[in-house]
């Protein structure tokens, strides 16, 4: 059985992450505080460690020193999610053995994808497709499932309606469950049911406070046939529902209210841990934020074969690569992203790598350069060295040696 060590964590994100795993057969530990952290992976040698940053960069980092200079302990890898931090400090922690990095809040998804790819297991994972939108607006949480009922999602709304209540201190929270666009029958009993009793786990919410606005006859029929729901009021009509939960009279129109109460979220919304969009919803993803990833990697060399070897051997630590066996691509695309590294041959039709390198030492850009070439003269080092490369390996090298000469030199970057 592969064994995680959950640590620092949030309580949604430790009981999300702790509820999936162990239903996946992967046994959780969980650890509050560096040293009873670090005791506990010191002991169990866990398959991974997933590492929640609450307080500073800098305490991460004396952790990970730390974790480093153990021999038992320095090649367990972590993922470890926490604040947006400059892409700088993100690419040190790779010699520490982080080999993913999620800003929250995360996508549940993403982040169950790259849990998977360490422990080589294959999650199960609902994609039936589902949009479900919680904000809040004073006493009243606006919750909006449409498209389908995704058991994953249905799982995370438990978690993040606690997060909400617990962080806004919410006494008697009044819940409007809005269904209006799922067309349900029996078949989706179960989903439905999982939905009613994720939100009803929370002892604050009570069954009369919640309400749902729906036009579909089944969920009428289950909520008003089953009495786990008793008390819960199902309604077609909006404008009977704000009723009930909003005094009306200090509104001059019921287009205000919904307007002010359901449109409009109350103040600054709290983010979370984890989001409730997925990536999977739209496959989008931001060109310069590949998400999760420790390291972008330009790979530059005109034979292929060299490029996969690289991509593959960096993969293992976390890191994209963009591959690049045309120069003149290269010399596009450096402007189009933003690189943590270069890894770049010298002799390349068209363009040559000391073209390339007098480019970029034009353009003042502050990317190391690792030469990595067939070229063994003398000449061509030196040339390579004065025009900004910071390293030169000559080919053919073993994945691991370039892979560590990486590290040592974004870690001397830093």
């Amino acid at each position: 059985m592969k064994n995680v060590i959950i640590i620092d964590a949030s309580p949604l994100f430790r009981e999300f992450l702790k509820d999936k795993l162990s239903t996946e057969k992967v046994a959780v530990s969980i650890a509050q505080g560096k040293r009873d952290a670090f005791t506990k992976m010191i002991s169990t040698l866990p398959d991974l460690v997933i590492l929640d940053v609450q307080n500073s960069f800098e305490d991460l980092l004396e952790f990970l020193e730390k974790k480093y200079n153990d021999p038992n302990a320095s090649r367990i890898p972590i993922i470890a999610a926490g604040p947006l931090v400059e892409r700088s400090k993100i690419a040190v922690l790779v010699q520490f053995g982080v080999i993913k990095y999620f800003t929250k809040p995360i996508k549940f998804d993403i982040l169950f994808e790259s849990i998977g790819q360490v422990l080589k297991l294959s999650f199960s994972m609902d994609v039936t497709p589902c949009v479900l939108d919680i904000h809040r607006n004073g006493n009243i949480i606006f919750i909006e499932v449409a498209q389908g009922l995704n058991r994953e999602k249905l799982a995370l709304l438990k978690y993040k309606l606690a997060e909400m209540i617990e962080n806004e201190d919410m006494e008697y929270p009044k819940i409007l469950l809005m269904l209006t666009n799922l067309d349900l029958t029996f078949v989706d009993g179960s989903n439905l049911e999982l939905l009613l009793d994720n939100i009803l786990a929370n002892p604050k919410i009570q069954n009369k406070n919640v309400k749902v606005l729906s036009f579909n006859s089944f969920i009428r029929e289950l909520i008003s046939g089953h009495p786990r729901y008793n008390g819960i009021e199902v309604a077609t009509n909006l404008s009977n529902i704000l009723n009930s939960l909003v005094d009306s009279s200090t509104f001059s129109s019921m287009s205000d209210l919904i307007t002010d109460k359901i449109l409009t979220p109350d103040g600054e919304q709290m983010q979370g841990s984890i989001e409730t969009r997925f990536y999977s919803d739209t496959g989008v993803m931001q060109d310069d934020d590949v998400e999760g990833n420790v390291l972008r990697i330009a790979l530059v060399d005109d034979d292929m074969v060299i490029l996969k070897i690289l991509e593959n051997s960096f993969k293992s630590i976390g890191a994209s690569c963009d591959l690049y066996n045309d120069s003149t691509e290269f010399v596009t695309g450096f402007n189009k992203h933003k690189y943590d590294l270069v890894i770049l041959d010298i002799f390349m039709p068209g363009i040559s790598g000391f073209d390339i390198l007098r480019r970029l030492q034009e353009s003042k850009t502050d990317v190391p350069i690792i030469i990595y070439s067939q070229a063994t003269q003398k000449e061509a080092v030196v040339q390579a060295l004065s025009l900004g490369a910071k390293r030169y390996l000559v080919k053919p090298q073993k994945p691991e040696v370039i892979i560590q000469k990486s590290i040592e030199l974004l870690h001397g970057k830093i």
